[in-house]
């Protein structure tokens, strides 16, 4: 198109010109009358430059302005560039119903390029979309909401656009969606359905309760005798009767009808899920299926929501629809030829005896567990059918995509298996703390009558230290079932590995050489110190365990220890199925050993399991780890990347709020040596062994004390005793718990200093105990703790 210069422009420029020829006319002019003194030529002069510069004018006025070059050209290529940037198919037409521009998008929906309203869809609708075209060029624009297609319904936007109003913008977007069922509906009441009746086909959808869903016309026509005959809605079962022989016939054509083949497809492997019905007759001398209804046969197998496959009566494949492929990990570049190219070898044998017994002609159908060649270890159900009068198919197979719902299942094995084990190594551990309390405060209680240089002042020395360690042990089955007792601070994770670089240094010896790189910027993350220390050392020992023997990197092995910062944007960018969208600051310890093998990677927190010499590892480091932070609120990760030692990578959520305090080694804190008491002290504890030594112990500080096996026994010693100073009370008990008998005490003793003991952590406990002014005693303790515990109690109230 061409633009021309505006009118109100082109005058304004003659009209100057004319001025300017004008006063030019009348200074020639007088300059004639000056110089021959005559004022008739002068006049005469001036009359004739007057009409030249009329002329020019009229001239000027009736000659065309010229356009400039391509000023209203439409840029077609930067238009498409546009169109493509959109989600939705959009297409362009002229006055004259032609395509001008289409976007990609608008390829992919409608298979191609076709010029609206003529669309690729069933009649009715292209005449609603023609109407509403024609609104878009009276109105200059319309919309239309429900535009049914045969995968879902189109919302429809149609505007009138351009310099002169002369083209429509088309824009279409899916706003329904339509399931595989609801397509094969759609296919089969549409012309689809026509063609596969015309070449035999039988075709109808049901529900679960045997209920038509959709028929075509072929199939209503036998059915009920009528084309159009009502059918939706009823009984499928009824239209069909059986003969003496198990031939199926229709119900309206009697036992002299022509027997029909039925297959009966389901949409899916639930009770709930309907199934696609195709009735064939079962003459004998019918002539085969054409290769049209072939081709028809072989697009509904396509869209076919779960995989199928046909097999020739050689038992060759002749198809396989997409979800047979991902469900049987077929190599598209290379296919199988047979059917028993897809298992292992020992089921190469079944599956080719079942598929031959098929395409001889059996009636029925089979299902079969076999085993894929690329999941050996999880075997999947392979359905097996005939199909007579389907052309050169003979047999139907049909295998469903199980990864997904494996991989699933593997995942919540694992997590209930970690979850008992925890549940287990939970109960063990604080049934072994009672144990190991009484060991420990029978071994205070003896070395206060020995001294140093006693005959048996070592050897009980010898016996507390074991029960030490067997404690250490016990807090690891705790943090790998989260249920030890932290004490959480606000802290910077630089900070907690400063405090253990020296350790570590030395524990990594000559042969390691440590790597500690820190990010800017990190977020403060809240946990335990001490209990981070101990994750990171854990990591560390054995990663210097798996470099013994190992590639190194520049002649010597390393260790390396990095902190960054993980945002939101990159946790959403990784798109973890197990970590939640949150900021992070990242703890990542890396090795240059051998890694870790694929096949154990999935069982290393796994307490006690270990890939050691037997005696050289308990199993529970890894674990340990695991349960600390988890219980800290974060996640860890494993990973063997190729060619590369283990990594594995810590995410501890950022804590939003509070200042930071630097992280300090876990150490005991200083208590004054005075722990005498004096008063009346109420001990209630179920275990014999436990309440005894805690009586003797206390006892020994000044105290008087009570003692009760159970909550129901403390609040009859309360009856007869009355009010004692202080209350100290295990946590879980048979008969009545600690936190039910507290409640109980409290009503008449509000203000009763409370003090608990267990052997479960002290957070899990907090949860379920809404008492306030309690404190609490973990177990294991010595005499030394439970004094300066009592002693702490009564001192603050």
């Amino acid at each position: 198109m061409a633009t021309s210069v505006p009118v109100s422009a082109g005058h304004d420029a003659v009209r100057n010109a004319a001025i300017v020829a004008g006063a030019a006319a009348l200074v020639a002019a007088l300059l004639v009358l000056w110089l021959v003194h005559d004022v008739a030529a002068a006049a005469g002069f001036l009359a004739g430059g007057v009409i030249a510069i009329g002329m020019v004018v009229v001239w000027r006025l009736l000659a065309p302005v010229p356009a400039e070059p391509n000023a209203g050209a439409i840029d077609w290529g930067f238009i498409r560039s546009v169109a493509a940037a959109s989600a939705d198919a959009v297409a362009i037409t002229d006055r004259a119903g032609r395509l001008v521009c289409a976007n990609d998008a608008y390829s992919a929906l409608f298979d191609g390029f076709p010029t609206p309203p003529g669309l690729p869809i069933a009649e009715a609708a292209v005449t609603e979309l023609g109407k509403v075209g024609r609104i878009a060029w009276r109105d200059g624009q319309a919309r239309f909401d429900s535009l049914p297609v045969a995968g879902g319904k189109l919302a429809v936007a149609i505007e009138r656009t351009g310099e002169e109003a002369d083209m429509l913008v088309w824009r279409f977007a899916i706003v329904d969606r339509r399931d595989a069922p609801d397509t094969i509906d759609a296919a089969i009441a549409d012309a689809a359905g026509d063609r596969l009746g015309t070449a035999g086909i039988m075709a109808a959808t049901i529900e679960a309760d045997g209920r038509v869903r959709v028929a075509n016309r072929v199939l209503r026509k036998r059915a009920t005798g009528s084309a159009d005959g009502a059918i939706e809605g009823q009984d499928f079962a009824r239209f069909l009767i059986t003969d003496s022989r198990g031939l199926v016939r229709f119900e309206r054509e009697g036992l002299e009808g022509t027997p029909l083949r039925v297959l009966q497809i389901p949409f899916g492997e639930g009770d709930d899920d309907g199934s696609l019905v195709a009735l064939l007759d079962e003459e004998d001398d019918a002539p085969a299926i054409g290769a049209s209804a072939s081709a028809h046969v072989r697009s509904l197998v396509s869209l076919m929501p779960f995989g199928m496959a046909l097999v020739d009566r050689d038992g060759r494949f002749l198809q396989m629809n997409d979800s047979f492929v991902r469900a049987a990990a077929v190599d598209r570049a290379a296919p199988p030829l047979y059917p028993g190219d897809l298992v292992v070898r020992e089921d190469k044998t079944a599956v080719a005896d079942a598929i031959r017994r098929f395409a001889g002609g059996a009636t029925h159908s089979t299902d079969m567990a076999v085993r894929l060649k690329d999941h050996p270890d999880e075997p999947v159900a392979l359905t097996i059918a005939g199909a007579r009068g389907l052309g050169d198919a003979a047999v139907l197979l049909s295998l469903k995509d199980n990864s997904e719902e494996s991989r699933l299942k593997r995942e919540v094995a694992q997590a209930t298996k970690m979850q008992a084990v925890g549940q287990l190594a939970g109960g063990v551990a604080h049934d072994f703390n009672n144990i190991l309390t009484a060991i420990i405060g029978h071994c205070d209680l003896m070395m206060m009558r020995h001294s140093p240089g006693d005959s048996d002042y070592d050897d009980i020395q010898q016996i507390r230290t074991n029960s030490n360690r067997a404690a250490g042990l016990t807090r690891q089955l705790l943090a790998f079932s989260r249920q030890q007792t932290l004490r959480p601070q606000i802290l910077q994770l630089p900070d907690v590995v400063s405090e253990v670089s020296n350790l570590l240094k030395r524990l990594m010896g000559e042969t390691v050489r440590l790597d500690v790189q820190h990010g800017r910027d990190l977020g403060p993350v809240r946990a335990d110190p001490g209990q981070l220390e101990q994750v990171v050392v854990n990591l560390a020992v054995n990663a210097r365990d798996a470099m013994l023997g190992g590639p190194q990197k520049g002649g010597i092995n390393v260790l390396s220890i990095t902190t960054r910062t993980v945002t939101a944007a990159e946790v959403r960018q990784m798109a973890s199925d197990i970590l939640p969208i949150a900021d992070y600051t990242a703890l990542v310890v890396a090795d240059t050993g051998t890694g870790i093998p694929p096949d154990i990677l999935p069982k290393i927190f796994e307490p006690f399991f270990t890939t050691k010499e037997v005696g050289k590892g308990t199993g529970l480091g890894l674990s340990t780890v695991y349960g600390i932070v988890k219980q800290s609120g974060g996640y860890i990760f494993a990973e063997t990347p190729p060619g590369k030692g283990a990594v594995f990578t810590i995410y501890l959520p950022v804590h939003a709020a509070g200042g930071v305090a630097r992280a300090q080694p876990a150490r005991p804190a200083r208590r004054p040596a005075e722990i005498w008491g004096t008063g009346t002290i109420l001990l209630v504890e179920d275990e014999d062994m436990v309440r005894a030594v805690a009586e003797r112990a206390l006892t020994r500080q000044g105290y008087s004390v009570l003692t009760a096996e159970n909550g129901e026994a403390a609040l009859e010693v309360l009856e007869t005793s009355g009010r004692p100073d202080l209350l100290i009370s295990d946590v879980v008990m048979p008969t009545m718990d600690g936190p039910t008998m507290v409640r109980i005490v409290r009503e008449r003793y509000p203000d009763l200093p409370i003090l608990f003991m267990s052997g479960y952590a002290e957070e899990q406990l907090r949860k379920s105990i809404d008492l306030d002014n309690v404190s609490f005693l973990p177990k294991p303790f010595s005499v030394q703790q439970l004094a300066e515990a009592a002693r702490d109690v009564l001192a603050g109230h």
